[in-house]
């Protein structure tokens, strides 16, 4: 599924439940249609799950006039995390099997997502990918090499106990009018990883992520954006690298390839919560 629309509940009548059906159906019909066009009629979902024999090499952009940040990159990264939206759950598909087996980090997403739909995303990711997918659950403890998606209608944060890195869930406010919002895991994993943050920016309406990248950046980490021509949409990766955040707009069949080259060298030690405690301290 490129987007959903859910089934509405509890509306008052059928008049309404048209209504809200029409609300949130047509804009996104519209959009996925207008995209469509623009790549020459062929179908968004045939592009985005066809990976062409030699991946495009990623363009790495230029510093912007006035750049965000001045922040160096403190090292390498203890933590991937990304933020996605529309057109997201067939961008997961093609990137996270494309992914080392033995990855050293753990893996950090939001997917714009309402409740059963992120379980189901999780369980086929699982089935794909070389390591663990899991919808994360509340105290969690994050492991290296397993991936946590944020449940529907919960923001995900990572947050330190004792010696362990765990998941907080909460229904805190939407922010972006989102729940979960990219914003708040991003901002939560430098506050536990600090700069050692690889944050990641997907196809995705609206500018969700974009103060979360801010965040990465100006601690140290690195973000890389999905360029236009791969995205469904380009509006999460396009405000982050209009506002200079991007380290680098990747095509979609080279991200897997940039984000393994930036983990470095296999760590000597399993990242885990508590050899992250150590390096913070």
């Amino acid at each position: 599924a490129t987007d959903y629309c859910t089934k509405p509940a509890n509306v008052g009548s059928v008049t309404a439940a048209q209504e809200r059906i029409r609300q949130h159906l047509a804009p996104k019909l519209r959009l996925l249609t207008e995209r469509a066009r623009q790549r020459g009629g062929r179908t968004v979902a045939a592009r985005s799950v066809v990976t062409p024999a030699a991946p495009p090499r990623p363009v790495v952009i230029t510093p912007p006039v006035r750049p965000a940040s001045t922040s160096t990159v403190v090292g390498l990264p203890h933590v991937l995390a990304i933020g996605t939206s529309t057109g997201g759950p067939n961008a997961l598909a093609s990137l996270l099997p494309a992914l080392p087996a033995d990855l050293p980090v753990p893996v950090v997403i939001v997917q714009h997502m309402p409740p059963l739909f992120t379980k189901l995303l999780a369980d086929r990711l699982h089935q794909q990918c070389p390591f663990p997918v899991h919808e994360a659950t509340n105290g969690q403890i994050v492991e290296a090499g397993h991936v946590y998606l944020a449940p529907g209608d919960f923001h995900m944060e990572t947050v330190r106990r004792g010696a362990d890195i765990v998941i907080r869930l909460s229904q805190a406010p939407p922010e972006n009018s989102c729940r979960p919002a990219v914003d708040v895991l991003f901002r939560s994993v430098v506050d536990v990883y600090g700069g050692h943050v690889l944050g990641v920016i997907l196809t995705g309406m609206g500018q969700d992520g974009l103060v979360g990248s801010r965040h990465i950046v100006e601690a140290g980490g690195r973000v890389l954006a999905q360029d236009e021509a791969s995205s469904v949409v380009w509006g999460m990766p396009g405000f982050v690298v209009h506002a200079g955040l991007a380290s680098a707009v990747v095509p979609l069949a080279g991200m897997a390839k940039t984000m393994a080259g930036l983990l470095g060298p296999r760590h000597d030690a399993a990242i885990n919560g508590k050899s992250h405690v150590a390096l913070n301290h």
